[in-house]
């Protein structure tokens, strides 16, 4: 998925997305509650019409952005307080105000509020953040499935669903724990949260193969901020369907692009007089129209759609990885796929 923080993927219009097959974007419930805020967003029609995106939509709970706030938070049973970003304004986000801010916003896929552990962290703390995670996630079940009270106003999505959130950290046993509770609260969907966060990447690869091991494999399991191109493979060949990540978007405007046999940085001056496109194997329009040496003069100029040019190819790369995952599923053929991937970016 996209990340479409502001209900806007950074430097594309929404027909680019289309045009390179993006089927689900995603929002983000913090900024958007605060600009321009979810009453209005509400009023106007909800988030798809708002942004003019009639493919699916998901959006977090804003509970990663609040406690990044490290300072200007405040974490009780109740929820979380914090002061805003923007002008310093005191607000209080509970479970109960996360479903219905989502609600209000009417995207199609909904999280349930969680507190999001830092990295590293003892098993205690990794406990404590796990159980208030799960009673959090009941409390977030309960007001989705009453739905919101009739003065708060009816949501945007009448079809919305929700997804729950495993925690636990690093640890096997509250792993296992966070899955079987969330598990019975019977969600829509589940989503791995705590990962790709500083962890050894092995580390990451055994946490996901145990959780998701542990989840109906008929429901969505959604790998939350991860994450480089080989995660994809290796996670789905764990048991991983869904990812966002901020990489292709963000490395694009760095000047940092992703190829079938690894990563460019397009600074570099060994692409000054570069004449092939960024991937050989790609058929995006940046590949197809603009040599290498263009986008570093681009690049170094400081033009603005060197970051388009750039965001278009990474994102592009990112689909049709995943496109080509699930041919192969499809052919039976993913872990021939997964070697030949993997060999490509490390030779």
């Amino acid at each position: 998925m996209p990340v479409g923080t502001q209900g806007s993927v950074k430097t594309l219009l929404q027909r680019d997305l289309e045009s390179i097959g993006a089927g689900i974007i995603l929002g983000n419930t913090y900024h958007l509650m605060l600009r321009p805020g979810d009453a209005l967003i509400a009023r106007l029609g909800g988030l798809h019409r708002f942004i003019g995106w009639s493919r699916p939509m998901l959006t977090d709970s804003g509970g990663f952005q609040v406690f990044s706030l490290a300072d200007r938070r405040r974490l009780i049973e109740d929820g979380a307080e914090f002061r805003s970003h923007l002008d310093g304004s005191l607000h209080m986000l509970t479970p109960e105000r996360a479903v219905d801010i989502q609600a209000r916003l009417g995207s199609d896929i909904a999280m349930v509020l969680d507190e999001c552990l830092a990295y590293p962290a003892t098993h205690d703390a990794a406990a404590a953040s796990m159980t208030r995670s799960a009673r959090w996630a009941r409390r977030c079940r309960e007001r989705f499935l009453a739905g919101m009270p009739a003065a708060e106003g009816p949501g945007t999505n009448p079809g919305q669903a929700q997804f729950g959130i495993v925690q636990g950290g690093l640890f096997p046993d509250l792993r296992k724990e966070s899955a079987d509770l969330t598990r019975e609260m019977g969600f829509e969907g589940y989503a791995l949260g705590g990962l790709s966060v500083g962890e050894p990447i092995e580390e990451m690869y055994a946490t996901v193969e145990l959780t998701a091991g542990r989840l109906p494999p008929n429901q969505p399991r959604y790998l939350m901020g991860a994450g480089t191109p080989e995660d994809l493979v290796e996670c789905v060949a764990r048991g991983v369907d869904m990812f966002d990540c901020v990489m292709p978007t963000r490395n694009a405007r760095n000047g940092q692009l992703f190829t079938s046999e690894g990563r460019i940085n397009i600074r570099n001056a060994q692409y000054v007089d570069d004449t092939r496109p960024v991937d050989p194997r790609c058929n995006c329009y940046t590949c197809t129209h603009h040599s290498r040496a263009y986008l570093r003069h681009l690049y170094m100029a400081g033009e603005a759609v060197a970051r388009t040019l750039n965001t278009l190819h990474n994102l592009t790369f990112y689909l049709d990885t995943m496109q080509r995952i699930r041919d192969a599923i499809a052919l039976r053929t993913f872990e021939t796929f997964r070697q030949e991937f993997l060999r490509l970016r490390s030779s």
